[in-house]
């Protein structure tokens, strides 16, 4: 397989997607320094005005599609894609016709670059006195300056049907098959990224569009990275897409409870002992997803001479260059850094007052919350502008949102037609129930408390960044952070962002540092305890035989992993401090007692 500069990793990490407005136009602001990033799709609307917002900017006509017309959200994504690409051709043409001088954007791409034989190249350049060998250098220096991967995300689970006129249409203008379409017809060669697990009609869709499958033994335009919480997750949904003829380019490891933004727990399965089945197994299942693959393009007529390779990222909780380092044991091709990045105003969308809120926050004002109508445990601020709004809300006797969006349309405890559990419909409806069940006082709190805890989070979420480029001029943000932003008090550069990971500048404003494998672990077992908690009282619905056992076990586990393999590889000055914190642990997870069946 003939391999595409397109296909090309020139940085060690990449942004991830960062809710549905920070990460928006990242690609605008690092694409051109050969910085991979990923835009959401979930929010048309906010894709719409963002086009016409950057349109406006770039002396671009600009012509609205509105709700009303055929097949408006695809529609949207495609245009919105297209243009964004279209800028960053342009910017990196003129980064590569810039001069080789202090400032300039090709001085900045190389000045960046983490070490490499592209840097070295770089570094000869500068110290060549020879005028003419010195202009054939810079000649090459400017072609291989690449740009980052415009990539994409999908929630396979946001999957709402649309409707027009009140009547339901066909399943391919679901929310996520309009998205992918959306994608699929856009002129980008990058990735799209599938998070929340698997979507059967979702990823046989897939295979309606050719860009998804190599070509004249070339790599697909297109390429699929998986979004993947353990081992068994990434071998079963890897072996599904092969046998349609699909390639898994990366599985994207995350962490289930320190990454931003939804968290998708495991029964106690910890990011190092996860990390180690993939180091130890992975060629083995690439070798039979290899077998799958061939097969199933066979069917199609389509015969690769060479296989793909497919790549091991992971992220959540990661903000040191050790970390990054430790991390290389387990085989990894990269890392995705999203929390620090929100403290970097040139990258991603986050208002003034947001944004002082981040660099001044600590370990209180970031909480695991119930915001998300998703049911899914989703981190937020306390003294965010959605949570303040949402109390006062309540205060005033009117709680939930109108749902200007209707992205989470997903509930029908109430009604026949699927609403959104942070709507005021839904939340007036749960509350008329629940007053009148016999509920204990302590249960009836809780329960109530949950009800009243979901935001909008599908509108606010978009809040920022239209503050940021002043389309509105006031809301009420919702930002949705992993803990580690308590570790960091100033915003930051983008090359003193990058500087920082991988280890070439001590970042200014780092505080209370905790090791990623550590924090990771004192959350899971918080949130076994609230776990224990819940089914004590009723709450927990569902629960499998043996679940706080295994729960319990697993971190033990996780725990004991971390003793004998995980801590003499770390640098000799944080070894006794992370033993002493797995032991902390160990007691706080040993003092949490239950029934266990």
């Amino acid at each position: 397989m003939q391999k595409s500069k397109q296909y090309d990793h020139t940085h060690f990490f990449s942004i991830p997607v960062m809710g549905t407005s920070f990460t928006i136009d990242t690609p605008l602001n690092v694409a051109r320094y050969g910085i991979n990033s990923v835009i959401s799709i979930v929010d048309d609307v906010l894709i719409e005005q963002m086009r016409e917002y950057h349109c406006k900017q770039e002396g671009m006509p600009y012509t609205k599609i509105t709700n009303q017309e055929e097949d408006a959200r695809a529609r949207r994504i495609t245009k919105y894609l297209n243009l964004i690409g279209d800028i960053v051709q342009s910017q990196v043409r003129n980064l590569q016709n810039s001069a080789f001088e202090p400032g300039s954007d090709i001085t900045r791409y190389y000045d960046m670059l983490p070490e490499s034989m592209l840097k070295q190249s770089y570094s000869d350049m500068l110290t060549t006195s020879n005028p003419h060998e010195k202009a054939r250098m810079q000649d090459k220096l400017r072609a291989s300056a690449i740009p980052g991967s415009i990539d994409i995300n999908i929630m396979t689970k946001l999957d709402s049907d649309a409707y027009r006129h009140g009547k339901k249409l066909p399943k391919e203008y679901s929310d996520a098959m309009a998205a992918l379409r959306g994608y699929a017809n856009s002129s980008l060669e990058s990735s799209i990224v599938f998070s929340a697990g698997l979507n059967q009609k979702l990823y046989s869709y897939i295979t309606e569009f050719d860009d998804f499958f190599p070509k004249d033994n070339n790599p697909p335009k297109k390429r699929i990275i998986l979004k993947v919480s353990d081992f068994r997750s990434a071998e079963v949904q890897g072996k599904l897409l092969a046998k349609k003829g699909l390639w898994v380019s990366e599985y994207r490891i995350e962490s289930g409870l320190l990454c931003g933004g939804h968290t998708f727990a495991t029964e106690g399965n910890l990011m190092g002992p996860i990390l180690e089945e993939f180091r130890k197994r992975k060629n083995n299942i690439i070798e039979n997803i290899h077998s799958i693959y061939k097969k199933a393009l066979g069917k199609r007529g389509i015969d690769l001479q060479e296989l793909p390779k497919a790549r091991l990222t992971i992220q959540g909780g990661i903000t040191t260059a050790d970390e990054i380092k430790l991390l290389r044991y387990y085989g990894i091709d990269g890392v995705g850094i999203a929390t620090p990045f929100l403290l970097v105003p040139e990258v991603t969308n986050v208002d003034k007052e947001t944004l002082d809120k981040l660099v001044n926050c600590t370990d209180y004002e970031v909480f695991l919350s119930k915001s998300s109508p998703l049911g899914i445990r989703f981190w937020n601020l306390r003294n965010g502008g959605s949570e303040i709004n949402r109390r006062k809300r309540i205060r005033d006797g009117n709680p939930g949102s109108k749902c200007p969006k209707g992205y989470l349309l997903m509930n029908t405890d109430f009604t026949t037609k699927p609403i959104c559990t942070a709507s005021s419909t839904y939340i007036e409806l749960a509350l008329k129930r629940i007053a009148e069940m016999d509920y204990g006082k302590e249960k009836l709190a809780l329960i109530k408390e949950e009800v009243l805890a979901t935001s909008c989070i599908c509108d606010e979420l978009g809040h920022s960044v239209l503050l940021v480029k002043g389309i509105r001029s006031q809301g009420n943000p919702v930002i949705c952070p992993s803990p580690t932003i308590a570790d960091f008090s100033d915003t930051y550069t983008l090359e003193q962002m990058i500087n920082h990971i991988y280890g070439r500048e001590s970042i200014k404003g780092i505080k209370n540092y905790t090791h990623m494998f550590i924090r990771e672990l004192n959350l899971y077992v918080d949130y076994f305890g609230e776990e224990i908690e819940r089914f004590r009282l009723g709450l927990l619905k569902k629960v499998k035989p043996g679940y706080f056992k295994g729960f319990r076990k697993n971190l033990l586990s996780g725990i004991e992993y971390y003793k004998n393999t995980i801590t003499q590889k770390l640098p000799a000055s944080i070894q006794k401090t992370f033993s002493d914190s797995l032991n902390d642990s160990l007691t706080k997870l040993m003092s949490l007692n239950i029934e266990f069946k």
